[in-house]
């Protein structure tokens, strides 16, 4: 009786949460709850102040009811992205919102170096936004599956010290908070699931692009593994390149693959990253780079889409917002140009978070694992690659 009370309460709030505002007679519709059951949750969740009554709502007959809303200041969660050209921590309220962020430029960062990072940022973080740290309810870590040993130019040997290390026990200090340790595409998938356009989309695939390329696939609102817990792994698919060899889409599709261009062009991925669009021979090589990432998605998309034949497909990652754009917009019309046969096609679109999406996805679990509705297709044991450590 109690787990169901608990499942119930989770799904009450994430009602809430998913709706923006809701009535009790709006959740007892949506959950399927009686009037009773949801008048004893929603008096807990406001004695707990995870959620907080928002004025009424008029326009029927008798007393008006009263809207309830998300309480955003109700906990926090940290999320750190760690990834091979740079750190990002957020530290974000209940709505998933960033509330304070620090980002670090770094390639191949050691274990000793974010732990470094880490500890010389999270206090001043949370500081700056004002928030007592009782109310950190844990902290989320996103990074790539095989951070260490994926062969990228510039790798140190030392780079491969990433495999033994615990990242748990690393980051153990200065906060004593439960660490939750996530693949940083699946991350970005599950925060788009919980807070982005996976609310409008229950299947979709999700695209990272960053130092390299990754996937996550979400079915039926759930977030699927596959047997070992590597679905979504389009950056290991190949291609043959006009010189004959070849080469993972990643090598192109990918930060580490724009680099190239536009170093040759006295450029650096900061200098694309930063640039608001005012640089046109900067942006003739993003342009070039874009129109090859989507040729080199088309066949990839092609599969994804006659297998899995998801609502949308969407990407998210570091690129800035029109980069993204037009990358989906190129995809778009070369998949409607060559899928002609396909038995249906999903359109391509911006993820909805930001350009922190694993960091903010990863700042998302601990929410997840204590406080929204649970699923076994959200969590794997460490025998399947993700942890949580409490």
């Amino acid at each position: 009786m109690e787990r169901a009370a608990d499942h119930n309460q989770r799904v009450t709030l994430h009602a809430i949460r998913a709706n923006g505002s809701l009535t009790r007679v709006d959740l007892a519709r949506i959950t399927g709850l009686t009037a009773a059951a949801i008048a004893n949750i929603t008096k807990r969740l406001l004695a707990d102040g995870l959620i907080q009554e928002a004025g009424r709502r008029f326009g029927g007959r008798g007393q008006p009811p009263t809207n309830l809303i998300i309480n955003p200041q109700a906990c926090y969660s940290l999320g750190l992205n760690i990834d091979r050209d740079h750190v990002t921590l957020v530290l974000v309220d209940f709505l998933g919102e960033t509330v304070a962020r620090a980002s670090r430029e770094i390639d191949f960062a050691l274990p000793e170096q974010v732990a470094e990072f880490y500890h010389a940022e999270v206090e001043v973080l949370i500081a700056s936004a004002g928030v007592d740290p009782a109310r950190i309810v844990g902290l989320g870590v996103a990074t790539p599956d095989d951070l260490g040993l994926i062969e990228l130019p510039g790798k140190p040997d030392a780079y491969r010290r990433w495999e033994q290390t615990d990242l748990a026990e690393l980051l153990a200090w200065p906060l004593d908070v439960p660490v939750f340790v996530e693949n940083d595409a699946a991350a970005a998938a599950m925060g788009e699931l919980q807070l982005g356009l996976g609310l409008q989309h229950s299947s979709f695939f999700y695209i990272l692009i960053s130092s390299a390329l990754g996937g996550g696939l979400v079915i039926d609102s759930n977030y699927f593994r596959g047997a070992t817990g590597r679905s979504g792994e389009l950056g290991f698919l190949t291609h043959r390149d006009p010189d004959g060899v070849v080469r993972q889409i990643q090598a192109h599709v990918s930060l580490s693959g724009l680099a190239a261009p536009l170093e040759a062009a006295g450029y650096s991925v900061q200098d694309m990253l930063s640039c608001d669009g005012g640089d046109a021979t900067l942006e003739a090589v993003v342009d070039a780079w874009i129109e090859e990432a989507a040729r080199l998605l088309v066949g990839p998309l092609l599969a994804v889409n006659c297998l899995i034949n998801p609502e949308t497909v969407l990407i998210g990652g570091r690129l800035p917002r029109r980069h993204v754009d037009r990358l989906a917009e190129r995809a778009n019309a070369l998949l409607a140009e060559q899928g002609g046969d396909a038995p249906a096609l999903a359109p391509i679109a911006r993820a909805q978070l930001s350009a922190d999406a694993p960091a903010v996805g990863a700042a998302i679990l601990p929410f997840s694992y204590f406080l929204l509705p649970k699923s076994s297709a959200l969590w794997k044991d460490t025998a399947d690659g993700a942890t949580a450590t409490v």
